[in-house]
């Protein structure tokens, strides 16, 4: 497990408090399936809630209910994590063709 930043450090109390906490049920009961599997044809549970553009601590981005997305645990931690860091996102379809 690679360890956050000092900057990552200083706003990830922000996961812990209520709001969030209420905006990241709301976002999932809005939005129950990954949106990357579903672009795909695949229907996979989303548990997890991504900020479409990062905040870096901004709090007016951080606490935007239209900044959040749903997705399933294997997006999260590969694909959007990859395209944060400017690497390519290279995905098959159902039929086996990157889409």
């Amino acid at each position: 497990m690679t360890s956050r930043s000092q900057e990552a450090q200083q706003y990830h109390s922000l996961y812990r408090t209520a709001l969030w906490k209420q905006l990241r049920l709301a976002q999932l009961a809005r939005e129950p399936l990954c949106w990357m599997c579903e672009e795909l044809g695949v229907v996979t549970a989303a548990n997890t809630v991504d900020h479409r553009t990062p905040h870096k601590g901004d709090l007016a981005l951080f606490f935007d209910p239209g900044n959040l997305a749903s997705l399933c645990p294997s997006c999260h931690s590969r694909h959007k994590q990859r395209q944060e860091r400017g690497g390519k996102v290279v995905r098959f379809g159902v039929d086996g063709f990157p889409v």
